[in-house]
């Protein structure tokens, strides 16, 4: 899109050693304008690093998500140091971090958000081609060297996965720091169960600066523009101007059109992609960035494991580091040697939430040792098959049972996908099984960690609905099995069925003398210990974040609140499969 002499930026200045254009004109296909931010170096084209989204981009860090910020400055001082972060912004880079190495950074607001007018539809492909022609817009400018990067966390990434499908001829890589892929199986269904995150994060991280709310949205304090556009819209407009988020994710039970229409398209994904995820991302995120990184078609493809909460490594000297040294190879052609890293490079966690750093070839890792760990009745869990048959029985909506191991002879660790085949019956015609991979230090303390977003995260966690059984026989594998949630298959009360369940990835080196539990629940895990809160979510953070499953609508009394037996022993035998890496 060639500049046409339209409309010009709010201001352009030179202040901080960037030239900054605020509010930049992009129009797209349909005469609709959205509003860019651009921080670049002061003299000579540049690779650009874009983001596109719904945050406001004139919504400081500090002042949109304060307790966000607070943890991340007091957890990691290097996030906030070497720059005046004035210009730090929730989830995306710090240009005063990029532009001094020779980088441009581009931020729009998604349509209808921030200064962007328009009607709001979250991962739609009406926003996805919108953020395909900023890319050409960014691509094409006489400030740009015609490549494009995309880089940053969570929204920022996960429309990475979608843009990237469209194959936009200026994007050369992209970097979803842990954002989820598949819209359906990451994000509103694990499992097949409705997960209502979304109806709350639109309410308290959309809905809030959305375009036309006024004053309401506040003023950014780098420009004194309101930072949610110069229209005033009635409360009766704005609604107009958005679509029911909740309401059209409830309406769509199945993986259908409106969710594949919102997922990544793993074929046409051929550019370098470093696919960043977080062991303690299990409701969202964790899922899509190994799927990311094995199913995307780039021959250049690398993934990197890590702990600690959603937002902070994005920012440290760690992250930035990793995120520059990839770009400067894609978007400068510089010989840095990144090709020479392993394809896979993880932080193993110990449960002191310690990590130390280890490249491997592979995912999943090649020496690892499968192992089935069977359970028993007395609930038990161990490696031999029971000799006899049994069973259990727990409240289908409860908190369930919980099978364990005896004290491990030596240290353990499990690091890769996991997955359960159970065998299940049921006193109605379905039931969820919430499954929770818990480790136990010897005086019977959890072992939990910093996940995501909530400070209390167990090991590892699956889910399925049982009616959605039946698996996809091209994409399952023993370790990782792949159900097509294209339709329900009602039980038979008192009928004996076989699942096999998905258990997210995950890594641990488990001392000798700790012991590993299945639980199998009908609810979500539930930590006992004291709960914790953010500023930018409803729920208390409980164990599972906002990642929660809970719509009495999605899960209705005679059909869920029945009861749930798991069999065991031939001819059910039922199991928790781990990944054991044996010990070098």
């Amino acid at each position: 899109m060639p500049d046409d002499g339209g409309p010009r930026p709010f201001r352009t200045e030179i202040t901080d050693g960037m030239r900054i254009e605020w509010d930049v004109p992009i129009e797209m296909d349909d005469g609709t304008v959205l509003r860019a931010d651009v921080f670049r170096p002061v003299t000579g084209p540049a690779p650009v690093i874009m983001t596109y989204g719904p945050y406001a981009k004139g919504l400081p860090f500090s002042r949109g998500y304060p307790s966000a910020w607070e943890a991340m400055a007091r957890d990691h001082p290097d996030t906030v140091a070497g720059t005046s972060n004035r210009y730090q912004n929730w989830e995306v880079v710090d240009p005063e971090k990029w532009v001094p190495h020779g980088y441009a950074c581009v931020r729009v607001d998604s349509r209808g958000t921030g200064r962007s007018p328009g009607r709001v539809d979250p991962f739609s492909p009406r926003e996805t081609r919108d953020f395909h022609d900023c890319i050409e817009w960014a691509g094409t400018r006489d400030w740009s060297n015609g490549r494009v990067g995309l880089n940053g966390i969570s929204y920022y990434a996960m429309n990475q996965w979608q843009v990237a499908s469209l194959r936009p001829p200026h994007l050369y890589a992209i970097c979803p720091w842990e954002g989820a892929a598949d819209f359906y199986r990451d994000g509103s269904h694990q499992g097949g169960i409705r997960s209502t995150f979304w109806d709350n994060w639109y309410d308290m991280q959309v809905k809030t600066v959305q375009y036309g709310i006024g004053e309401a949205g506040g003023r950014n304090p780098s420009t004194g523009q309101l930072i949610c556009g110069d229209d005033l819209l009635t409360p009766a407009e704005l609604a107009a101007n958005r679509t029911d988020l909740g309401a059209d994710i409830a309406a769509h039970t199945f993986d259908d059109r409106y969710h594949r229409d919102r997922s990544a398209h793993w074929d046409a994904i051929d550019i370098p992609v470093l696919s960043c995820g977080n062991w303690g991302g299990q409701g969202l995120h964790l899922r899509g960035n190994v799927e990311g990184y094995l199913r995307a078609a780039s021959p250049h493809k690398w993934l990197e494991m890590h702990g600690h909460a959603h937002w902070p490594l994005f920012y440290t000297d760690y992250g930035v580091a990793l995120q520059r040294r990839f770009f400067d190879r894609y978007l400068k052609d510089e010989p840095n040697g990144w090709e020479d890293r392993p394809p896979v490079q993880l932080q193993i966690r110990h449960v002191d939430a310690t990590f130390t750093p280890r490249g491997e070839s592979a995912w999943p890792l090649p020496a690892t040792r499968w192992t089935r760990l069977h359970l028993h009745t007395g609930r038990t869990l161990a490696a031999p098959e029971p000799a006899t048959a049994g069973t259990a029985q727990f409240a289908a909506l409860g908190d369930g049972l919980e099978f364990t191991t005896g004290p491990l002879p030596e240290q353990t660790e499990i690091t890769g996908p996991l997955a359960a085949k159970l065998f299940i019956s049921s006193t109605t015609t379905d039931a969820d099984l919430f499954l929770v991979v818990r480790v136990y230090a010897p005086d019977g303390e959890e072992v939990v960690f910093q996940g995501a977003l909530d400070p209390h995260t167990p090991v590892a966690q699956g889910w399925l609905r049982a009616s959605h059984r039946r698996l996809d026989p091209d994409l399952s594998t023993p370790y990782r099995p792949y159900h097509p949630h294209d339709g329900a298959e009602p039980l038979q009360p008192g009928t004996v069925y076989e699942l096999d369940i998905e258990i997210l990835p995950t890594c641990l080196v488990i001392p000798a003398g700790y012991r590993i539990a299945l639980q199998v629940r009908g609810r979500d895990y539930v930590h006992p210990g004291p709960v914790a809160r953010l500023s930018n979510l409803k729920n208390d953070l409980t164990g599972c974040g906002p990642f929660l499953h809970n719509d009495d609508l999605d899960r209705p009394a005679g059909t869920y609140d029945g009861h749930t037996t798991v069999h065991t022993g031939a001819p059910h035998a039922s199991y928790l499969l781990l990944p054991v890496i044996p010990a070098p």
